[in-house]
């Protein structure tokens, strides 16, 4: 999943910066664990150094400084907004970015307690952010789509994982998202990645969102599967009150891509437990639980 042949190391990142930056050349750098993309590098306490390490990523970072500057002033939870670019060199032959850091820990390291509070955070940054996008908005080509045109995704994972006596369960959720109606309104900004790795925590509540380098203009449901994948038990139900913009249709197709996301959690969780590349051991209990609340509905 990553190109190796660039090792990035503390010392690099300080030389790039003393080469393109020198005012930030000074400050702690530490690497952040995690990552799928772009390997992270905290400068100081308020910005980070985004690095590419795989082929599609200057791509993605291209997407993000294009974009986040227009989106971010409008959202209401915090955003990594970039405020320098790196410019390819000898030394990295990539475009690189530095971020401000958004503060708070991953979803899949800590949990929302205030489930309620999470709840409401959530609805209202989605509000926000699902405004009609413009004609030039970037268009994913491998998301966004009605759950009808993944179904080949979602077998690949729901066969790839041990469902146990919830299998059934799982395939009739994502059976009813596909027979539902698609989405008729203009195409909307999407986040289109809002798993608990790209959501942070502070206080027990939602605290921040990061991550938005598969931003696209679509469907929300894509976005509104959190209810499920984000959120604790019990707390969709007050989601979709205060979101007040889902209908039915909408709903059936966010909770048969919840699905299909929790599949793929549990799936990079279970290629982590094995140490195949790109596994990410905390996905998987994530994933699972997720997955339970999906089973359970809107409750």
């Amino acid at each position: 999943m990553t190109d190796v042949e660039i090792e990035i190391t503390a010392e690099l990142v300080r030389d790039l910066l003393q080469d393109q930056h020198p005012d930030l050349a000074e400050l702690p750098i530490r690497e952040v664990a995690g990552g799928w993309d772009n390997q992270m590098w905290r400068l100081g306490d308020e910005l980070a150094a985004r690095m590419p390490r795989t082929q599609r990523a200057p791509d993605v970072q291209r997407r993000e400084r294009r974009w986040l500057p227009v989106l971010a002033p409008r959202l209401p939870l915090p955003v990594p907004r970039p405020v320098r670019t790196g410019e390819p060199s000898a030394r990295f032959p990539r475009p690189w970015t530095v971020m401000t850091w958004v503060r708070g820990e991953p979803l899949d390291h800590s949990a929302i307690s205030r489930g309620d509070h999470a709840a409401d955070e959530l609805a209202h940054f989605l509000r926000a952010l699902h405004a009609e996008a413009p004609a030039d908005a970037p268009i994913s080509t491998d998301r966004g789509g009605h759950p009808g045109e993944h179904t080949g995704g979602f077998d690949h994972f729901f066969h790839a994982v041990d469902l146990g006596d919830t299998a059934d369960e799982v395939r009739a959720v994502w059976n009813d998202a596909v027979a539902a109606p698609g989405w008729e309104g203009p195409p909307l900004w999407v986040h289109g990645d809002l798993h608990p790795a790209n959501v942070v925590v502070e206080d027990g509540t939602l605290a921040g969102v990061v991550d938005f380098g598969d931003m696209f203009a679509g469907d929300p449901a894509w976005d509104l599967a959190a209810a499920w994948v984000v959120l604790p038990e019990g707390a969709a139900a007050r989601f979709f009150d205060v979101y007040a913009r889902a209908d039915e249709a909408t709903i059936r197709r966010a909770r048969g891509l919840a699905a299909m996301k929790c599949l793929f959690l549990m799936l990079m969780g279970l290629n982590g437990d094995r140490g195949l590349p790109g596994g990410k051991p905390t996905w998987g209990p994530a994933g699972r639980a997720a997955l339970d609340r999906v089973t359970s509905g809107l409750v």
